[in-house]
């Protein structure tokens, strides 16, 4: 979340500050509500969901009673070769 708000803040620091408090506030209600995330469709475990705040994706996996963020990633990089690593974390 720091590279992020530093990557936007670059260009303007209360936007930054605007987008990481908008992925904090949707962290809280994926905690609260977790299957009101889609499947991440380029993987087949249903367990990894994904939300998005603007331009970026949420990603996390549902396990019991918990729930792990595993990436906020940009919606313009390509999924493809990050997806090993939600296979060995998830």
């Amino acid at each position: 979340m720091d590279s992020i708000a530093e990557y936007i803040g670059r260009d303007s620091p209360a936007y930054g500050r605007i987008v990481v408090a908008k992925v904090l506030e949707t962290v809280e209600n994926i905690r609260e509500f977790p299957l009101a995330g889609r499947a991440v469709p380029e993987l087949i475990d249903s367990k990894v969901r994904e939300r998005f705040v603007y331009s970026y994706r949420l990603v996390y996996r549902i396990e019991n009673h918990e729930v792990l963020m595993v990436a906020v990633i940009h919606g313009k990089r390509l999924f493809e070769g990050i997806s090993e690593r939600f296979e060995e974390r998830c």
